[in-house]
């Protein structure tokens, strides 16, 4: 439909008259000298100005189906019922119509005979929101009021959740004030609101809302209580959601089933409160009132156990849940991994990986590394390795962070081969870009001294755009250093120091030991200095390096002080060095300084 109206600011109706023709064609007339012109090319409408002899002079004509609507002569008798037909049949036009329909009601509003339908001011408030024209909704619902009239719950509800997720909150206000005088739509828009402030999770406004529906005397349905209790439930007041559950509870409403949400969100909210006994048993009462548990109850319930570390209960959870089929939840079997691992029952893990495989869930890459480092720091990196080959030969699938940690146990007990093997079948798989296992790679060889395979590894990891890290640079500057080739070594600091790769203690120790080797005693002092200045600890490898350097340097004063820091840092001296710091002083003249060294820390 095309519409056109006029610009005058003085446009107005008057009044109209509407005839029906014999030939089913609708004319329009209008007594007003601006009438503004629009045609119907979907109705067959005619329009008429009226002259000033009382002859209609047409304006616009068009063709369309047959209507008839009966004759309106004046504002005083305008005839309700027809004038919101024909509102009803603009608001269902485009957006053009629609807008003029407004107009028109906003006029019509004027005479004391008009009253709106609910379906009219249904059709207005889809026009509004959709034109996003927040101050007018709020004036329509003031006539909402005003006429006694409502939209249907449907209209009312929906209204409701648009404003909320505009975030018009103003507006939902308003609205939420005259909807609550609607014995009928009342309950369906607060609950709206609450639902659409908790999808935001602006829970305080669902509260806000919920003490709106207690103060009017509001009636709350299972779907009220379930998203106050969801509000309660996430800003950790679980008293309020327990009273909640239990008013509700005590309603008896024979004609609802108890919902399982208000359950859900019960045993959500004691298990987060570490009240997991307290939730078990409202989750027996369910059960003997007939009530089945789901996969979410179960779960919830083995998480809350396992947060507070009650293994017997957690397992006793897990394997009902598990001859029910009803073990779902990635998390859940996770978790009770990581607490068999941390309660040193490592063996048990495994049970876990069965019970995934009988329930058709994926072992996922975090259970696998979990499994494989709890066995390695429970029972050694040879049993994190038996178990890992028993887990691939039972068809579990690594991901990149087992990938790495296996790699890393295969170098720290020797079976480098092994190593190399896993790290080229995690670059087919695709994990070619996992820092990790290039620091276990690049370590691995430089501990069998194959430099040439730990530089062109690491030009290959620069290559795939993975960055070295300080633990990579650590081990280059010790292969580098072992092999005198200074060049090198400096050449690597200054590039960790260019890419801003912070320097560990490590990376001190290495680069001062590497020095050291080629007898550069004031750059190891120098080095030394700056760990110091970096807030940098002293310990035995540090220690052990320092007292030889300031012992051949004679600077005893700095041995000294190297020395009264190590004692107030709790660091202890081998034997080797304290004979070596004994005799340099003692080369020295410095007898109370030896003396002073016997005291302090002979026997360590």
């Amino acid at each position: 439909m095309a519409i056109s109206t006029s610009s005058s600011s003085d446009c107005c109706l008057s009044f109209f008259y509407y005839s029906s023709l014999q030939s089913h064609k609708l004319t329009l007339f209008s007594t007003s000298k601006t009438f503004p012109c629009f045609t119907f090319p979907s109705s067959n409408l005619r329009i008429f100005h009226l002259t000033s002899s009382g002859c209609p002079s047409p304006i616009l004509e068009d063709h369309a189906s047959s209507t008839n609507v009966p004759m309106f002569q004046n504002p005083s008798m305008l005839d309700s019922k027809d004038f919101n037909t024909f509102l009803c049949g603009l608001l269902h036009q485009d957006s053009q119509a629609q807008q003029l329909a407004y107009e028109y009601y906003k006029k019509a509003k004027e005479s004391p005979g008009f009253r709106p339908h609910n379906t009219t001011l249904k059709l207005l408030i889809r026009y509004l929101v959709r034109s996003k024209k927040w101050d007018s909704i709020v004036s329509v619902s003031d006539d909402f009021k005003t006429y006694h009239v409502f939209p249907d719950a449907f209209t009312c509800s929906k209204l409701i959740a648009t404003c909320v997720r505009a975030r018009k909150f103003r507006v939902v206000n308003s609205l939420l004030d005259v909807f609550k005088l609607d014995d009928e739509n009342a309950m369906l828009a607060f609950d709206s609101a609450m639902r659409g402030y908790n999808k935001l999770h602006m829970y305080t406004s669902t509260i806000m809302v919920y003490r709106r529906m207690k103060s009017g005397h509001i009636v709350l349905d299972f779907g009220c209580y379930c998203q106050i209790m969801e509000a309660y439930n996430k800003i950790g007041d679980t008293d309020k959601v327990v009273k909640l559950f239990l008013e509700f509870e005590t309603r008896k409403l024979d004609s609802i089933p108890f919902p399982k949400q208000m359950y859900r969100i019960l045993f959500e909210s004691l298990g987060k409160s570490g009240r997991a006994f307290e939730a078990l048993k409202f989750f027996r009462d369910m059960t003997r009132k007939g009530i089945s548990g789901d996969s979410s109850m179960y779960a919830s319930l083995i998480c809350s156990f396992v947060s507070i570390r009650e293994v017997n209960e957690a397992e006793e959870l897990f394997k009902e849940a598990a001859e029910k089929r009803l073990l779902r939840d990635p998390e859940v079997f996770l978790k009770v991994v990581l607490m068999y691992i941390e309660q040193g029952l490592v063996e048990k893990s495994l049970e876990i990986v069965v019970a995934m495989k009988n329930a058709k869930a994926k072992v996922s890459d975090c259970i696998l590394c979990a499994i494989v480092n709890g066995f390695s720091k429970r029972r050694g990196y040879w049993a994190s390795v038996k178990v890992y080959e028993q887990l691939i030969s039972q068809d579990c699938i690594p991901g990149q962070v087992t990938y790495a940690s296996i790699i890393n146990a295969y170098c720290r007990i020797g079976l480098y081969s092994k190593a190399e093997m896993v790290f080229q079948e995690m670059e087919k798989m695709g994990f070619d870009k996992c820092v990790v296992a290039y620091s276990s790679m690049v370590a691995m060889y430089g501990k069998t001294a194959r430099l040439r395979d730990a530089m062109r590894l690491v030009a290959k990891m620069k290559a795939k755009g993975c960055e070295p890290n300080v633990w990579i640079y650590n081990a280059l500057m010790d292969m580098h250093g072992k092999a005198k080739n200074m060049r090198q070594v400096e050449k690597l600091w200054k590039e960790m120091k260019r890419k801003k790769v912070i320097p560990d203690k490590v990376s001190y120790t290495t680069i001062i030991s590497a020095y050291n080797k080629v007898r550069e005693l004031e750059l190891c002092v120098n080095f030394y200095n700056e760990f110091r200045m970096n807030g940098g600890v002293i310990d035995r490898a540090m220690a052990g390096i320092m007292v030889g350097v300031f012992s051949k340097l004679s600077r005893i004063e700095e041995l000294l002080n190297l020395l009264r820091d190590m004692k107030s840092e709790g660091t202890q001296l081998d034997e080797r060095l304290y004979h070596s710091s004994l005799n340099a002083m003692r080369d020295a003249g410095l007898q109370m300084q030896a003396e002073w060294l016997q005291q302090n820390f002979e026997g360590t």
